[in-house]
């Protein structure tokens, strides 16, 4: 282990910029695969996956970037020390022994979530608390002075994650949720979290080579997300701030190279369609797509699914059609009936991905899907299905699927991960999260998923501002 290691795990800030450090991206369930492979194209080493979460290595540079351009991660956090404690004690012994003039001084605020899994350690807040008394203790046996607690906004936010007697304490760099883009002025009932749209949309092998229809958009997320696939436009650059941008070592010049570097954008040739049955989702999602900036590339329109046609051009459906949990229908089943109607007589020759929670709904699609892949919605186990729509003779179809998938067996890497290009080695995998689910909003236990789920937020200013790049319209 290097010098620089021994000092981080004593608890010093991030290092120089090139100086490489572990740090873990955070996911939602079904998604990890999928984010180990952003990792990789955006030049991360060490790339392992767990349970809800990624390790890697990279340098300052990397941290910037993995905030900025991943569109599959919920927050990026650094690790600054890891230890064994047996109770909250130890861990106040434990925190309290680091060197936090190195993070934090007397005049910045700071805040700690914790995440606890373990016999020992049962209530979050309990274990924060002792973390946040320990930090307290710190500086004012040092100078007499203490870092106020601020909840909303810290300058420093930590993070400390105990599982059994393992502990991993820090720091992160994300700050707010990297689900909220910043270009959502409005959201519907039960609106799709932009992470898992995103990663959705990935999963299909979809880059903007074809025209995609979301028949069910709601406030526009699958068509906004998409766009900025299309495009290669980073997901970071509507956001207002980065909680990095508060530390002590802050690389302005660095990010702003980083931010301001449009050279990976791309054209788009093709058209993304959402369409909504309803008034209000349709002038939501009008808002939410001219916020993002992406108002040509993206046709909406006020139209039900039984008037969906056959698309003129090569086309992929995605959607995520009501579960009759979060949000209801007069008929849910009688819906998925139409659904599956509308594939067999209007998308002939096209691929359609379908996320649901519901097996009886799926069986009323009435069409046998080539791929099932689960996926949590928040706390619904879901599944993402694709659906292979034969356009002509069955046989000729079956013949092209069988070449297909000869093609795929013998061009696939040998690890089993498509298009990574790198080695992904698995490491141990942690429990269901549930207290990190109610941190983030989510529903948690038994009847999560019944009655009304609303994620209510909006922009906290009327316009989505920029640093430099404005792409509003």
């Amino acid at each position: 282990m290097n010098k620089e290691t021994n000092e981080t795990s004593r608890g010093e800030a991030v290092p120089q910029d090139k100086t490489a450090f572990e740090m873990i991206a955070k996911t939602f369930q079904g998604l990890e695969e999928v984010l180990a492979a952003e990792l990789i194209t955006l030049g991360a080493n060490n790339v392992q996956i767990g349970r809800r979460m990624v390790s890697f290595s990279g340098d300052k540079t990397m941290m910037y970037k993995a905030n900025f351009c991943l569109r599959t991660a919920i927050r990026i956090l650094k690790p600054i020390k890891q230890f064994k404690a047996g109770n909250a004690d130890e861990v106040y012994e434990q925190i309290k022994n680091t060197r936090w003039e190195n993070i934090l001084n007397a005049d910045k605020t700071f805040a700690v979530d914790a995440i606890v899994f373990g016999d020992e350690f049962r209530h979050s807040k309990f274990v924060s608390y002792k973390v946040k008394d320990a930090i307290v203790d710190y500086f004012r046996e040092l100078n007499g002075k203490r870092p106020s607690v601020r909840i909303n906004k810290p300058d420093v936010l930590l993070n400390i994650h105990i599982a059994q007697t393992t502990c991993t304490l820090s720091l992160d760099s994300s700050g707010e949720s990297l689900h909220r883009r910043g270009y959502r002025q409005e959201a519907v009932e039960a609106p799709l979290n932009e992470v898992l749209a995103a990663g959705m949309i990935l999963m299909t092998g979809w880059k903007g080579d074809c025209d995609l229809i979301d028949p069910m958009c709601g406030s526009g997320t699958i068509p906004i997300e998409a766009a900025l696939i299309a495009r290669n436009i980073s997901p970071g650059v509507f956001r207002q701030e980065f909680a990095f941008e508060k530390w002590n070592d802050f690389d302005q010049d660095l990010f702003d190279a980083i931010y301001n570097d449009d050279t990976q954008e791309r054209e788009f040739n093709h058209k993304i369609y959402g369409y909504d049955n309803s008034t209000k989702a349709n002038e939501i999602a009008i808002r939410n797509v001219k916020a993002a900036g992406v108002s040509k590339d993206v046709v909406l329109k006020l139209q039900p699914i039984q008037q969906f046609e056959k698309p003129e051009k090569k086309t992929v459906i995605i959607t995520n059609p009501p579960y009759g949990e979060r949000i209801s229908t007069r008929d849910l089943l009688g819906l998925y009936q139409l659904i599956g109607e509308r594939l067999k007589h209007a998308f002939g020759g096209n691929d359609a991905w379908i996320l649901s929670y519901r097996e009886e709904c799926f069986d009323q699609i009435g069409l046998k899907p080539s791929e099932k892949i689960p996926l949590f919605n928040g706390a619904l186990e879901c599944e993402f299905r694709k659906y292979e729509l034969f356009d002509g003779k069955y046989k000729a179809f079956k013949k092209e699927e069988v070449e297909k998938r000869d093609y795929r067996k013998n061009n696939d890497k040998p690890n089993g991960n498509r298009n990574t290009g790198r080695a992904i080695h698995a490491v141990n995998t942690k429990p269901y999260d549930k207290e990190y689910d109610r941190k983030e909003g989510y529903p948690t236990g038994k009847n999560s998923g019944k009655g009304k789920f609303v994620e209510t937020y909006k922009a906290e200013r009327n316009k989505t501002v920029f640093r430099k790049r404005n792409k509003t319209e």
